[in-house]
């Protein structure tokens, strides 16, 4: 009698189907979950820029003005050199004291234009926070002025109101 040998491991066919069944899976399920992920980091960073104007906002009650462009977002962690401005700062204005990072690994963007005196006073401007800055994320691509930047709400919307209100006129 001819004693029958068992095979041990697994054939090419059975290999390949496992494998089509394996790309059949992930091609279903992988768009969605990538799709997920890039949701989530956005609204991440859009909280993050949220939570940046809230400081923001808290600095300008205490020092009556927003940082200007070349000063920042360190100001909300750090004082001023100025002793005569740093007697105002309350700060940290951010929990922990560091300025966050976005989902994607970059600093946030941050830009303030205050107008001269002369035309804010001729143009009845009360205030220099009447206008919010601009704070903003530079987005997956880590290059500015892309369509995938993310802002702040407050300032993208009345820029977009701003562009239709031009647009309707043209």
């Amino acid at each position: 009698m001819k004693k029958q040998t068992y095979r041990k491991g697994l054939t090419l066919l059975e290999l390949m189907i496992v494998l089509v069944i394996l790309v059949g899976i992930i091609a279903l399920v992988g768009p969605r979950v990538l799709g997920t992920q890039k949701k989530a980091d956005i609204r991440t960073a859009q909280a993050q820029i949220g939570n940046l104007e809230s400081a923001l906002k808290m600095f300008a009650v205490d020092m009556k003005t927003f940082p200007t462009t070349e000063e920042g977002l360190a100001l909300l962690v750090e004082a001023p050199e100025d002793e005569a401005l740093a007697k105002n700062w309350d700060g940290p204005y951010i929990e922990g004291g560091k300025l966050p990072k976005d989902p994607w690994g970059s600093d946030f963007e941050y830009e303030y234009e205050t107008e001269s005196t002369e035309e804010s006073s001729s143009a009845g401007a009360s205030s220099s926070t009447d206008t919010l800055p601009r704070i903003f994320s530079i987005g997956p691509d880590r290059k500015r002025d892309t369509s995938d930047d993310i802002g702040n709400p407050a300032q993208s919307s009345s820029d977009e109101s701003d562009e239709k209100s031009t647009a309707k006129k043209s």
